[in-house]
């Protein structure tokens, strides 16, 4: 069977592509050599996302580029599917009718194409056939896609780049220095036996927004949600703990100016504030898998780790909302408030304890 080069790629070559925009590309290259009229394709593919639904890539024949536009859940940022913004841009680019095939089954991926002329026939049926044997090379990169949107859902994108890029095994590991930060909820207990659990768990997600947003909009990583408690981490870079140190103080800062806004929302609609606590600290922690010989978790340990945790426990009784240890003091410049010495359950040596200036307000 003498295939167009076009379907010799796709059988051969399609399934290496390191990604959606790449095959968009060059499938789009290998179809205007083989003589179909194009001016802009576009992809369309279903995302395992929080807050994505669809991702979708726009290719322009003139110079090879590719853009992508994406789609929001229901629940998330945006309400144009990423298919119909497709679409529309198509026609923006030359203003005729768009072909549209669907790749394999009837939700599967969407592939558009617009040409500076109508598509005749004998095009039609060329892009049909690109479309037939773009299947597999398609699911391949879907495979691909739910695999790392799943894993960066759950543990985080440097942990799932971590995961990936090594084999199943516990015992796999490595020792790295970063700044932690560690923070819980206050009276979650009380809350969780006297509010309905829909309640609860709108007050939990909102938590976890603020202190999760203020993390990764400083560069850190959740590595876990512990209940209502969460530990990130800001890995060192370059072997310079400052810039990890004061990006955890600049996330405890943000995160308490979100809570006080959750909190004017929360009295507005006569619902009581949500008080927290929250411990930073420089140290080296052991990253990788743990657990069971079949079941495994990618989290940190170590006593750096520990330190943390029993730091936070100092926030009640020291009536601070943020916690800084010596060790992370020591690395910044951000004006700090000494609070002292004090011993920490199992550990064995005092910790220097401060405090953020702004941090006053009393944790009850």
């Amino acid at each position: 069977m003498q295939l167009s080069r076009t379907l010799a790629w796709l059988v051969d070559a399609a399934s290496d592509c390191p990604g959606a925009d790449r095959l968009l590309a060059e499938l789009g290259a290998h179809l205007v050599a083989d003589g179909v009229p194009l001016a802009a394709g576009s992809l369309t593919l279903e995302v395992p996302h929080p807050l994505i639904a669809k991702r979708t890539w726009l290719w322009r024949a003139e110079n090879g580029r590719v853009i992508e536009a994406l789609g929001f859940a229901p629940s998330g940022l945006a309400p144009d599917p990423p298919d119909d913004a497709g679409r529309r841009w198509l026609r923006d680019i030359a203003g005729g009718e768009v072909h549209e095939e669907v790749v394999g089954r009837q939700d599967g991926p969407q592939l558009g194409w617009i040409g500076p002329r109508p598509f005749t026939a004998d095009e039609i049926e060329q892009l049909r056939q690109a479309a037939r044997f773009a299947a597999t090379p398609l699911a391949v990169l879907a495979a691909r896609a739910t695999l790392r949107a799943t894993l960066d859902a759950y543990l985080g994108k440097r942990s799932a780049e971590r995961v990936l890029a090594a084999p199943l095994r516990r015992d796999l590991g490595e020792t790295i220095q970063a700044a932690l930060l560690y923070a819980d909820l206050r009276n979650f207990t009380t809350l969780s036996e006297t509010t309905p659990p829909a309640d609860v768990i709108a007050a939990l997600d909102a938590w976890f927004d603020r202190i999760a947003g203020a993390v990764h909009a400083f560069g850190g990583e959740v590595l876990k949600f512990i209940g209502d408690g969460v530990l990130a981490i800001f890995p060192v870079v370059e072997a310079s703990p400052r810039r990890a140190c004061d990006a955890a103080l600049r996330a405890a800062g943000a995160a308490e100016a979100g809570m006080a806004y959750l909190n004017g929302e929360r009295g507005a609609q006569g619902l009581p504030p949500l008080a927290f606590g929250a411990a930073l600290h420089l140290g080296e922690i052991l990253w990788g898998n743990i657990g069971a010989a079949n079941r495994l978790d990618f989290t940190a340990i170590g006593p750096a780790v520990n330190l943390a945790s029993r730091l936070e426990g100092l926030c009640k009784p020291l009536e601070r909302t943020v916690l800084v240890s010596g060790a992370l003091a020591a690395e910044t410049d951000t004006p700090l408030v000494a609070l002292g010495s004090h011993p920490l359950r199992g550990i064995a040596s005092p910790c220097e304890v401060f405090t953020l200036p702004a941090t006053q307000a009393r944790i009850s």
